[in-house]
């Protein structure tokens, strides 16, 4: 009779194929350390996948594995360097869907750079074929991260004091139609809503400089409706000049023009890049003028629920970047937007500190070490009648933009931005009286147009326009309310 060997159990350095766990990207026993970045992932294995495997998988192949063993290695701090899935939990009332909770050594990291953070935990590990569909869901940016990122070019308290407006939210509109429109026409519409009661204006995120209106003649129309508006009403005005360009040299010129106009502010579109972006945070700060961020795009990525990357981690990732405005959602407007989730992204830009809230789908506290804030900008499809919802939902420090409600005013533009001004001065006096805003909103906004012409035309004009569509990406820990 032969003696049967026992199997030899298979050791980290066997040539080969080995599972993502047995070499080292799984530890159940592994206690982050405050200095960890921590990201949760809604992973989703293809039929047959361990989820804990899938999981070591994500830790693996955003940080230091390859499909087979390598002897270079050895060459490093092995194990220092390997990110580890620390938990795996199913998704409340999803089967087959699990939270994998992975912790990424600061030392994976350069410093200060959003785009080197992105092309770690997001670079390849969305196209791996054992995950079905793979979808950060949040992330924990240690202390010892944050303060190596600028932030803010300005934030919040400190442009309050830039424009002198305290105690309400700050109004703004997008000049409609997006595209088409003369330079001098372009201008006339700043003018007539600035004049009319608002606070801003803006380019929309794909008015940049073609044929029809060049971007120098748009900044210097734009700017000579902000200015006669000022002159007029004796407020401090901007216009949110899209300095969006094919190349950084092209921004920086129709940053620097938009400057020496005077103008108090810039755009940029999302899409130009987290290094582009990054950059421009860097000229703003330099040069005293604020940076508004359209998110243009970003639902391609952040709106499905079980594939791509949540708006609240984009949210972080633009504060670090350092924006001082950024769309954000508006829950009862005519875009995505469950009203936890939305709050959960508004915490996370205004707040110096969130905690841990999985009705919010928060599900790291976040300690910003007093970075300042991000100002949320809630825009689409939103009226003068929801000024109460509004005001409830987002508080004072918010952009609340009024395009469509301004520019489609029966009475013209200007009574649009009127409306808009005296609804919000209307609803805030009533906040500050301590009325009840959800339960007797609309009766304080219908004695507000009793005495404004205005206001009563755009009551008439929306009142009862809503848009109660399903939110694709609500909270999975507790049902949530609905706007």
């Amino acid at each position: 009779m032969v003696a049967v060997e026992p199997e030899k159990k298979a050791d980290r350095w066997d040539p080969g194929v080995h599972s993502y766990a047995s070499m080292g990207y799984f530890d159940a026993d592994y206690e982050p350390k405050e200095t960890d970045v921590l990201a949760v992932f809604r992973v989703t294995p293809q039929p047959g996948v361990d989820p804990i495997e899938a999981a070591a998988a994500v830790a693996g192949e955003s940080s230091t594995a390859t499909w087979t063993v390598v002897w270079t290695d050895r060459l490093t701090a092995n194990s220092h360097y390997q990110a580890k899935a620390y938990r795996v939990e199913d998704v409340p009332g999803r089967p087959g869907e699990y939270f994998a909770y992975i912790a990424y050594d600061l030392d994976l990291f350069e410093e200060g750079s959003v785009a080197n953070l992105t092309s770690s935990i997001i670079g390849n590990v969305f196209g791996f074929k054992p995950l079905s569909a793979l979808r950060l869901e949040d992330m924990r940016i240690p202390v010892s991260y944050v303060k190596t990122f600028q932030g803010p070019a300005h934030g919040i308290v400190m442009e309050r004091e830039h424009l002198n407006k305290y105690g309400r939210p700050l109004l703004g509109a997008t000049v409609k139609p997006k595209l088409g429109l003369s330079a001098r026409n372009y201008g006339r519409v700043i003018y007539e809503a600035c004049k009319g009661g608002l606070d801003f204006t803006k380019d929309d995120e794909n008015i940049n400089s073609q044929p029809f209106m060049r971007w120098r003649d748009r900044f210097l129309f734009s700017m000579e409706g902000v200015n006669r508006a000022m002159a007029e009403t004796g407020e401090v005005k901007g216009h949110f000049l899209n300095v969006t360009a094919a190349t950084m040299e092209d921004m920086y010129e129709r940053a620097e023009f938009a400057k020496e106009l005077g103008s108090v502010v810039v755009m940029i579109d999302l899409t130009v890049g987290y290094t582009a972006m990054q950059s421009m945070a860097n000229w703003a700060r330099r040069n005293g003028v604020l940076l508004h961020l359209h998110r243009a795009g970003h639902s391609t990525f952040t709106r499905q629920k079980t594939h791509g990357v949540s708006f609240r981690v984009l949210a972080k990732w633009c504060r670090l970047i350092g924006v001082d405005h950024l769309h954000a959602g508006t829950v009862v407007g005519k875009l995505e937007g469950d009203p936890a989730t939305t709050r959960g992204f508004y915490d996370t830009m205004r707040e110096d500190y969130v905690p841990t809230n999985p009705a919010n789908g928060i599900f790291f506290d976040q300690h910003w070490a007093s970075m300042p804030g991000v100002l949320p900008v809630a825009s689409g499809g939103i009226h003068a009648g929801q000024m109460h919802q509004l005001l409830d939902l987002f508080g004072d420090d918010v952009i609340l933009q009024f395009g469509g409600g301004t520019i489609g005013h029966p009475l013209g533009i200007a009574a649009g931005a009127e409306a808009n001004r005296v609804a919000l001065e209307a609803v805030v006096k009533a906040r500050n009286e301590g009325r009840d805003l959800l339960r007797e909103g609309p009766d304080i906004l219908r004695v507000a147009a009793g005495s404004n012409r205005a206001l009563e035309a755009a009551l008439a004009t929306w009142g009862d326009v809503t848009f109660d569509y399903t939110s694709t990406d609500a909270p999975d820990a507790v049902p949530t309310a609905s706007y």
